[in-house]
């Protein structure tokens, strides 16, 4: 039997009091009409916090995918590793992406390396990789603002998705001896990446990359980030298909543009969602996850009584509505 067609929208809606505002005028027709003929999956949803380490949408992937979803131990950099074909040698694998630190009065923002090109990525990383390998650690360049990193360190550390920390106070989401609401963490990985980050603060600090960035105009690199941290299992549980992750929200989303996320919405509301619709209304079985900041609900086809589906013709969900369920 073939797999059904599962598509997952992360940051459909969002804790801020912009989205909600937006929401009170956002027409989105196709998304009505889809959840009125489908079925929320109870066993399938996953509750969160905004404070979590992980996204709601990187653990429903996970989770399709058959990786672990353990909050803040999702093993991406490891499955993406092996997703290029290389061998993971049964090693702890980390994502590094080098980034800015701009510190206030009373709060540490994370931005983008913005300006950053291949080859002054990999300049960047010869710099730093003795001082990682000091600690065990071996960086491998990737793409320009993400590195991979192979390390013991990586095993147990939980860490915080980048998505999380981008363009927000990353004080709350550092690595800790001993996270209260956390649980505790591997004290001695947590105590060495805080020395690390310490030392890479006074590399770049004077490193040329960033003269030169500043002749540029351009903000400097002063800080990295660890995420998707973890080891992948010996043997992954046979999947379906992966959903497709329509991902034109996250970027307004990020920035709290909320008159570009409504207008991506309604791109993806007379596009994709409308496709979706049309298969339901010829008979197809389809899978719907929508994802906040908090929870994750995945809508599948399924029989429904007669009562049911007339109640849902007259009275189908608003998005305003489900924005709390989010």
């Amino acid at each position: 039997m073939p797999d059904r067609p599962h598509v997952l929208i992360p940051y459909a809606t969002s804790a801020s009091e912009g989205c909600r505002h937006s929401l009170q005028n956002l027409a989105l027709p196709h998304l009505e009409r889809l959840l009125a003929r489908l079925s929320p999956q109870p066993d399938r949803a996953i509750s969160g916090r905004e404070t979590s380490l992980s996204p709601p949408h990187e653990r429903a992937l996970a989770r399709a995918l058959g990786l672990p979803d353990e909050d803040g131990r999702i093993p991406w950099a490891a499955w993406h590793r092996q997703q290029q074909g290389q061998a993971t040698q049964g090693l702890a694998w980390a994502f590094i992406s080098p980034c800015q630190w701009q510190v206030g009065t009373d709060h540490v923002m994370l931005r983008d390396p913005q300006g950053l090109d291949e080859a002054a990525s990999r300049a960047l990383l010869a710099s730093m990789s003795p001082w990682f390998a000091q600690d065990g650690i071996t960086l491998h360049y990737d793409q320009p603002t993400r590195w991979l990193a192979s390390g013991a360190l990586f095993a147990t550390l939980a860490s915080a998705s980048l998505e999380r920390v981008l363009l927000r106070d990353l004080r709350s989401w550092l690595p800790r001896d001993l996270d209260l609401h956390r649980g505790p963490t591997d004290a001695h990985a947590a105590r060495r990446l805080q020395r690390l980050h310490s030392e890479m603060q006074m590399l770049l600090y004077t490193h040329p990359l960033n003269d030169a960035r500043a002749e540029r105009g351009l903000p400097p690199i002063n800080a990295f980030w660890v995420h998707g941290t973890g080891t992948l299992p010996t043997a992954l549980p046979a999947t379906s298909t992966p959903p497709t992750v329509l991902d034109t929200l996250r970027d307004p989303a990020l920035h709290e543009d909320w008159s570009a996320w409504a207008a991506a919405w309604s791109a993806l509301d007379a596009g994709p969602v409308a496709g979706l619709l049309r298969q339901t209304d010829s008979g197809q079985s389809v899978l719907l996850t929508l994802c906040g900041e908090r929870n994750a609900i995945r809508w599948h086809s399924a029989r429904r009584g007669w009562l049911r589906r007339m109640q849902s013709l007259f009275q189908p969900p608003r998005m305003i509505d489900i924005h709390h369920m989010l």
